[in-house]
């Protein structure tokens, strides 16, 4: 391969913004035909890295290369005329427009007068539409669409231009398995054609069943580049955090209390039945199925979200009706949402007023907010949960996602709840990260919270439980100790097998 020269290449990058050096010297390359991954903790520098790439930022040093020639990329047109494409883990499509609009946006085929060819256009968009397999075409409306097949017309974008280097950035956060087939399938046929392929993505079993090499950043230095194949989780994880993750089981060493929280025969229409459970303050109940089993519609019945046709909800042996969120929040249950970005935070908005927005009418002095009192309130919580920002000015969009995830779950624990519900505690989340919210959950539950966690991932619902809760298609097939649960067992039950120890 010594021979064969890169299709992309970046030496000694260096990138400041005001107070912190985003990237130090950082170099990177990218061959022929190679599917090479670029990890690191969320804020390492990879979004840095490839922001000037696309011209997005100007480097404060170093060099960029295609081929043998040195390019300046002024911005994100001259990177995609020079074959460079990226395929964003933030969509960035128009809803209004069809899937041909959007996937030739600003390179519309054009007849006489500058009118738009719209059979062309529907006949190019048709055959790309194709190799993909999916079910919509050219002109259906983009907003229309779900998430995961916007993520489609994204990657579809890709395979209008002569790449000659495609970047991914968590292209498989929103798709399905079989949609995840499809794509690393697009994947392979740019190989073939010879285009160089980064892939960003915190999911080591994708980095490790379709890369050839690996290269980790750590706070903007570049640590090493790694052949996939010669190397294992332990050792990315290691260069990505620095130190060595323990991911053993972590049963609680706490005396539980009184039970917090039971459900009993709780139905809500078509979305689960006859689900019942109970969790004790100082305990981690974790629910664990596949998509639709019914886990966050249960979550948003306790939170008041959804009203439930049958059933019974008690707090500490009361009976309650949960009307709303208010009720819930007033009766000491909180909810962190799965979407962080769209129903946790105001990404727009500053650290301490994203921590203090639920209490606001609390925190007045007159028709004021009491600003000390704000201030006060962060400040607790940013030491307590070690929220890593420069200070509560900071826009909760510039921080990393396990520092978001950490401001949201300091903003309910804020409202003192005596229940704290967490549905995908760790979702697009860095490996490092994920640990300190797995502890941070540990940590609330032995300091006497009664915590439910709804999590997709088996390593995390196995190694933060008390005890699992199983679910298949909206009913509860066994709930599990953290001594007798195996992977086997867990498997089966959420497959609707293996219920004979129904809860």
């Amino acid at each position: 391969m010594s021979h064969v020269k890169p299709v992309l290449h970046l030496e000694d990058i260096v990138k400041t913004f005001p107070g912190v050096r985003a990237l130090d010297g950082v170099s990177f390359s990218v061959m022929p035909g190679e599917v090479h991954a670029l990890m690191g903790e969320n804020g390492a520098g990879k979004s840095t890295l490839m922001k000037v790439l696309g011209g997005i930022h100007q480097p404060d040093g170093g060099a960029i290369f295609m081929g043998e020639e040195r390019v300046v990329m002024s911005g994100p047109l001259e990177a995609k005329a020079k074959g460079i494409v990226f395929i964003h883990q933030e969509l960035s499509l128009a809803e209004e427009l069809s899937v041909a609009e959007n996937i030739y946006l600003g390179e519309l085929p054009r007849k006489s007068f500058g009118r738009v060819d719209w059979v062309t256009l529907r006949e190019k968009t048709d055959a790309i539409l194709k190799k993909l397999n999916v079910a919509f075409n050219a002109r259906t409306r983009v907003g229309d669409l779900s998430i995961a097949n916007q993520q489609m017309v994204e990657i579809a974008r890709a395979l209008t231009v002569d790449a000659k280097a495609v970047i991914f950035d968590e292209p498989t956060a929103s798709l399905t398995d079989a949609e995840k087939v499809v794509l690393f399938d697009v994947i392979a046929d740019l190989q073939r054609e010879g285009v160089g392929i980064t892939y960003i993505s915190h999911r080591m079993e994708e980095i490790f069943k379709i890369t050839d090499r690996i290269t980790v950043l750590r706070d903007g230095q570049y640590q090493g580049t790694l052949e996939t194949a010669e190397t294992n989780e332990e050792a990315v994880t290691q260069l990505m955090i620095g130190r060595k993750l323990d991911l053993s089981r972590n049963p609680s060493h706490h005396e539980l209390g009184e039970i917090a929280l039971e459900v009993r025969g709780l139905s809500c229409g078509s979305l689960y039945e006859d689900v019942s459970f109970h969790v004790r303050s100082g305990e981690v109940v974790g629910f664990y199925g596949l998509v639709g089993a019914g886990r966050t519609e249960i979550a948003e019945t306790l939170f008041g979200l959804r009203t439930p046709s049958h059933g019974t909800i008690l707090l500490e042996g009361e009976d309650v009706r949960l009307n709303s969120p208010a009720d819930a929040i007033a009766k000491g249950i909180s909810l962190v949402p799965e979407d962080r970005k769209g129903q946790g935070l105001v990404l727009g908005m500053n650290c301490r007023d994203n921590m203090t927005l639920p209490q606001v009418d609390d925190l007045k002095a007159g028709p004021f907010v009491a600003e000390g009192a704000e201030i006060s309130i962060f400040d607790q919580y940013r030491d307590r949960l070690d929220i890593r920002t420069p200070g509560w000015k900071q826009k909760v969009g510039n921080l990393s996602g396990g520092n978001q995830q950490k401001i949201v779950i300091g903003k309910w624990l804020s409202m003192k709840p005596s229940v704290l519900i967490v549905d995908e505690p760790t979702r697009g989340i860095d490996v490092g990260s994920k640990s300190e919210i797995h502890k941070l959950l540990r940590s609330l539950a032995a300091q006497g919270y009664a915590v439910i966690v709804i999590s997709s991932e088996m390593p995390e619902v196995l190694h933060v439980s008390d005890r699992i809760v199983a679910m298949y298609s909206g009913r509860v097939m066994r709930t599990f100790t953290s001594e007798e649960v195996t992977e086997d067992s867990l498997i089966q039950a959420i497959s609707g097998l293996g219920g004979d120890k129904a809860a």
